[in-house]
Parts: structure tokens; sequence; C-alpha cells
């Protein structure tokens, strides 16, 4: 059962993805908000019919711990979005770009985190202490984020960025969403390459994060890997779909913050208090909810405060 199920994963993404890239995005164009709110709800239906596969093939228990991982990471992941927005900013990516990066990006993600889950799921069943240094790692995490003011993005300062200077000549010219352009028998790296270098190596920065947490919810590597990849797929439609509208959630990070503690500290105290699955889940959709809410109140206290007259 459990080969099938590897089977109809391997087959669901990469059906999806050339649907997504060879059908639909095959010309660089802007993603509007109608075209970004229906591949958001095709992702979520998507991954939501995939854990109903997990639950009906699996039992009820790995189905949960399918959604509350996914859960987990589809929220982690609204903190990749702000960087995101800063990295084009910073680089003056044009919009019809975007998405170009933001797939091969998505691509790139699924083979490091592959990566990062085997190796996770090995050291665990080798050293089963190292979940502590998980849970530690999420609490510090959690608390540094909470501290955090501002994110800040600092591409001049990332090590294969530099490499890639220093080895390759680097244009201007974005040559129609390509990486690579060939000028007088000379390879030259656009400008589009080097972003997608750094959203590769930002988030690994950030795999440091969820890689931890979905092993906080299971140590199943089927689970842990699906559904921290079902995330990353919406991502980029989350992206086009709240890049404009991301400022308005300023205490969604606070809210991500006390998720990564809460995390944290229930691989910490799992040898003395077991809080099940279904718990968690609601705990971790509630603190969300409270975040969200809190983002819209303030919005509208702060458009109050901005009235003429007041």
């Amino acid at each position: 059962m459990m080969g099938l199920l590897w089977i109809a994963f391997g087959v669901v993404l990469v059906l999806m993805l050339a649907i997504d890239l060879g059908v639909f995005n095959r010309k660089a164009h802007e993603i509007g908000f109608r075209e970004a709110l229906i591949w958001s709800i095709v992702w979520t239906v998507v991954a939501l019919l995939f854990n109903g596969a997990v639950f009906l093939s699996l039992g009820p228990e790995r189905g949960l711990e399918f959604f509350t991982g996914y859960v987990i990471e589809r929220a982690l992941s609204f903190d990749n979005l702000f960087v995101f927005v800063l990295i084009f900013s910073y680089f003056g990516v044009p919009r019809r770009y975007h998405h170009r990066a933001l797939f091969w990006g998505v691509v790139g993600a699924l083979v490091t985190r592959a990566v990062f889950i085997a190796a996770g799921v090995a050291l665990i069943v080798r050293f089963e202490w190292i979940l502590y240094l998980f849970g530690a790692i999420l609490v510090y995490s959690g608390w540094k984020m909470l501290r955090e003011k501002d994110v800040e993005v600092h591409p001049d300062r990332n090590l294969i960025i530099r490499a890639a200077r220093t080895l390759f000549p680097v244009t201007a010219d974005f040559g129609g969403g390509q990486f690579f352009l060939r000028k007088d028998r000379r390879v030259f790296l656009t400008p589009l390459f080097l972003v997608l270098i750094t959203i590769e190596t930002t988030d690994i920065v950030f795999a440091v994060d969820s890689i931890p947490a979905v092993f906080g919810v299971t140590h199943d590597p089927f689970i842990a890997f699906t559904s921290n990849i079902f995330a990353i797929l919406g991502l980029r439609a989350s992206y086009f779909l709240l890049e404009s509208i991301l400022k308005s959630f300023k205490y969604l990070s606070h809210g991500l913050s006390v998720v990564l503690i809460f995390i944290g500290l229930k691989m910490l105290v799992a040898d003395f208090v077991h809080i099940p699955v279904g718990t968690a889940l609601a705990i971790v959709i509630t603190v969300l909810a409270v975040a969200m809410a809190a983002s819209m109140i303030g919005k509208r206290r702060d458009s109050s405060g901005r009235r003429p007259g007041r």
C-alpha cells in the first residue's frame, strides 16, 4: 500500500508541475489575482484529496498527521512570502518573470527537502535524542522570530551569489526570463539566475525550522515529505494571491513564533506529556486564527486613526 501511495504522489507531482509550467505558464506573463486564486484553490484541493487517500489507506492517525503537518508547513511558508517580495524588489525583477523564478525555486526545494527529511529520519533512527535537539532549535527559532521586528534580505552577503559573480559574467538583461544568455561566445548569468540562487539558499534556511517542525508531528518519512511538499507547491499561488496584502498580517509572524515554540516544547516534553496530534492541530489552528484576527483588528484601528479630523 505504501508503495502505491509513493507512486500516486509521484504521478500527481509530475503531472501538476507539467500542467503548471508546460500548459498554463508556457509564456512569461503577470499572474493576476483571479489566476492566483484559482491555482491556490487547485493546489489546496489536490493536497486535501491526497490527504483523503492517506486517511483511507493508512488510517485516521496518519491522515491527521498529514493534515497537521500540512497546516504547519503551509503557515510557516507565509514567512517565505515576505522574503520573496524583498528578493524580487532587491533585484528589480519584472512581475512577468516572478512565476518562472518561483517555479524552479520550488523544484529545487523538492530536492533539498527530500535530502533534509531523509537525513532527519536517519538521525532519529540512529540517535533518538536528536529529537530534543530539534525541539530546542524550534524553541530558539520561535523566540528569535518573536523578537525580530523587520525581515531583511542581503543577497550581496550570500557566498554562493558572490562566487557566481566571480566565476561568471553577469548581464543586467533578464533575457526574456532566461537564466543564462550567450553573447559573443560567452555565457552570461542573468539577474534571474541570481534570484533563483537567493530563493534556494533562503529556502534552506527556512528548512531548518520547517523540517524539525514536521518531525514534531510525525516520524513517518512519507507523511513528513508529502505534507511538506504539498505545502511548498501551494506557495507560489499564495505569493501572487497575497503579495499585495501581506503587510496587513502584521501579527502573523508572532503567531508563527508561538507555533514553533509550541511544537518545540511538545518535542522536548514528549517523554513526560503526550499531546495527541488532534490536540496539537487544534492549538496550531487557534494560534494562527488569533494572529490573523489580531492583524485585521489592528489594521482597522490603524485606518481609523489615520482618518482626517481624528
